[in-house]
């Protein structure tokens, strides 16, 4: 009778490296091929229809009237429209109020925002719990529209350029982006400065906006889209056509097909094609948005992710 002797059971080495989850590994060319057709199908879906607006913005009225509407192949350019909107008539009015709102809405709301939120990241200041689950209640609850046209009403800001800044000129998000950032930076780094003799204000001046470029060239940015973009408050508080913005004048012209004033009767008569203003329109209320983005676009990563996770 022969003895049963067991094999021995091979078992991993110890110090073996441990399989990599599947998102480590390196991709197949099967796999960058069709990572680089989805990127290519997202990049056609957002510039195709920018390259329709731009052709027709840029196309006679002859080529337009050929092509039965949107222009995707270019035959030949002209800037008749670009010159109509910009000789001085509503358009060009309505670029520069939009402009101006821009700009001043911009700096009054970074201000705000900026000492709100330095305020805030001091956690040892006057009132500071208080007012975090103030502003953060405002996030969740809100008292409505008719409220808030009520007080701008009662505040006398209607058919004021006012109205166009102060109804939306803080973003609680925005606040508590700026304050998670701030508390990031060393505590040492201010006591230091503070027992140089350094007050608050020079502190924030000269401190910690320096070390805060990217988040606050991030915050600057989406205020300023949203004042650019924004149009609901001017057809709610503003009655004077001569006082609206560019975006309600491109609402006019897309939704209600109404031509701005000055451009009724080159369309009428044929000089001008309606299509093309309007695309002419959406051109330049798009423009400065496209241009700033990519100056922005290096400190955004940063600026989002380190002041959304600290704090």
């Amino acid at each position: 009778m022969t003895a049963v002797i067991d094999e021995p059971v091979a078992t991993p080495h110890r110090w073996a490296a441990p399989a990599r989850p599947a998102w480590e590994e390196e991709p197949s060319r099967a796999g960058l091929a069709g990572k680089g057709l989805v990127l290519l199908f997202a990049c056609l879906a957002v510039l195709f229809p920018l390259w329709i607006i731009v052709v027709t913005s840029l196309s006679s009225r002859k080529t337009i009237d050929e092509a039965g509407g949107l222009v995707i192949v270019p035959k030949g350019v002209t800037f008749i429209a670009y010159q109509e909107l910009l000789g001085g008539g509503q358009v060009t009015r309505a670029a520069v109020i939009s402009v101006l709102v821009t700009v001043a809405g911009t700096l009054f709301s970074m201000a705000v925002s900026v000492l709100c939120a330095y305020g805030l990241s001091r956690t040892g200041s006057l009132g500071h719990r208080g007012i975090l689950m103030t502003l953060l209640a405002t996030m969740f609850f809100s008292a409505g529209l008719i409220p808030t046209y009520l007080l701008v009403q009662s505040l006398g800001l209607t058919d004021s350029y006012l109205a166009l800044i102060l109804p939306s000129a803080v973003s609680v998000f925005n606040i508590l982006v700026l304050r998670g950032f701030f508390m990031g930076i060393s505590p040492e780094l201010i006591d230091s400065a503070r027992i140089d003799g350094a007050g608050d204000f020079r502190i924030l001046w000269q401190i910690v906006m320096p070390l805060s470029r990217a988040v606050l060239a991030v915050i600057t940015l989406f205020y300023a889209v949203g004042y650019w973009s924004a149009w609901f408050n001017a057809s709610l508080y503003l009655n004077d056509q001569d006082m609206m913005p560019l975006q309600n004048v491109m609402i006019q012209l897309v939704q209600k097909q109404e031509a701005p004033v000055g451009l009724g009767q080159a369309i009428r008569t044929g000089q001008l094609s309606g299509l093309a203003i309007q695309m002419a329109v959406m051109v330049m209320a798009l423009l400065p948005v496209a241009v700033l983005s990519p100056f922005v676009q290096k400190h955004f990563k940063k600026g989002m992710l380190t002041g959304a996770v600290k704090g």
